[in-house]
């Protein structure tokens, strides 16, 4: 899969925009190194950024949240990742630049043995009811389609099938589990309920949904800060490529190469 994505960047060779608020010599290095994928801008203070010793392309401003998006809906780059500007500011800049109620995101992930996938809801407020689940999911196999990755979902829950009748909040979670796996059946995408066992999901399936926003995201603080593994950015899911990123990782070499292969 890492391979499929790493050649469609390759082709593609897109013109990426790259938000910087604080910007470190090893950030702005794995940006140098990155630069086999694409033609990287960097958008942020040019005073800053220069003194990290770089010579790449810097479009400057003292608001780069608002900057960087209205690079991307102007069509001035081909892709943006967040990098490391707020989150608040930058997705709420790109939901009222392109009159979005609410934003869908899966992560690309690679646990510390090397195996990639997907995982959602990656946000605390994300997949939190059955309707969101499923449209998460579908805009999520869409989006795979594009890196030309056909979705093979595990589905996860609170518990394992006899833990059902121990918590009224488990006995919630296997219930929706089986309504979603059903429902995505019923529209032809490949899922299987896993309940609670994500060591056996990892081996098969390439899209994991976690129960809720809220563990979903424990899932990737836990892979990326604790467990060796690594992050390479949550894709929005929409039309225009903005690649969401933890302000935390001074690496953008994965982001931008994951944005990049992500342009059609």
């Amino acid at each position: 899969m890492l391979l499929k994505i790493e050649r469609k960047a390759k082709a593609n060779h897109a013109r990426i925009g790259l938000g910087i608020g604080e910007a470190s010599e090893k950030l702005i290095k794995s940006v140098h190194d990155a630069r086999e994928y694409a033609d990287v801008v960097l958008v942020g203070d040019e005073n800053k950024i220069r003194t990290t010793g770089t010579e790449l392309e810097i479009i400057h401003s003292i608001e780069p949240s608002k900057k960087l998006v209205q690079l991307l809906v102007d069509e001035e780059i081909d892709g943006a990742v967040r990098g490391t500007l707020s989150a608040t500011k930058t997705l709420s800049a790109l939901k009222n630049s392109l009159g979005m109620k609410k934003l869908y995101r899966i992560a690309l992930m690679e646990t510390a043995d090397g195996i990639p996938f997907f995982l959602a809801p990656v946000g605390i407020d994300e997949g939190n009811s059955v309707d969101d689940k499923i449209e998460l999911i579908k805009r999520g196999a869409e989006h795979m389609k594009r890196l030309g990755i056909e979705a093979r979902v595990g589905i996860l829950s609170g518990g394992r099938f006899e833990d059902k009748g121990r918590d009224k909040a488990v006995d919630r979670t296997l219930d929706e589990v089986e309504i979603v796996t059903q429902q995505l059946l019923d529209i032809d995408i490949n899922a299987k309920n896993y309940s609670i066992l994500i060591e056996d999901a990892i081996k098969e399936a390439n899209f994991i949904i976690a129960p809720d926003g809220i563990s979903g995201n424990l899932i990737f603080r836990t892979l990326v800060f604790l467990g060796g593994g690594h992050g390479y950015g949550a894709p929005v899911l929409m039309d225009k490529v903005f690649v969401d990123t933890s302000r935390v990782k001074e690496d953008a070499k994965r982001a931008i190469m994951l944005a990049s292969a992500l342009v059609e």
